[in-house]
């Protein structure tokens, strides 16, 4: 296959390769020779995918942690009552419940990378 019919995510590294590619074309190489640096940049891409996918994965997980450790914080909402004097603990209830969507929206953002590459 031609280097030039191979295109990848734009990320960065594979970004390069891309770009590398649009590049080589434009060289009359040996068809050989071509096709070797076709398959070498096929494969640094794969690994560059994956390398990404890694990452986005480790953020998945740190999302998770940090949703689990505001759960724990959560407990405490069951000994509220809604005659609470310091109503200043609703405000920070709020708060925990924030934090868990936020977390949870970066953890959708590192996975759909993955699903999109």
């Amino acid at each position: 296959m031609a280097i030039a019919a191979r295109r990848l995510p734009q990320d960065g590294t594979i970004d390069v390769v891309n770009r590398l590619r649009h590049v080589l074309t434009q060289v009359n190489l040996d068809c050989t020779c071509q096709d070797s640096l076709a398959g070498a940049l096929d494969r640094f891409a794969t690994l560059e995918k994956r390398r990404l996918s890694r990452r986005q994965l480790v953020q998945a997980r740190d999302c998770r942690n940090q949703i689990a450790a505001f759960l724990s914080l959560l407990s405490e909402l069951d000994a509220l009552t809604e005659s609470e004097p310091d109503r200043t603990v609703f405000r920070e209830m709020e708060l925990v419940f924030s934090e868990i969507v936020d977390s949870a929206f970066a953890g959708v953002l590192a996975l759909r990378q993955i699903t999109t590459e």
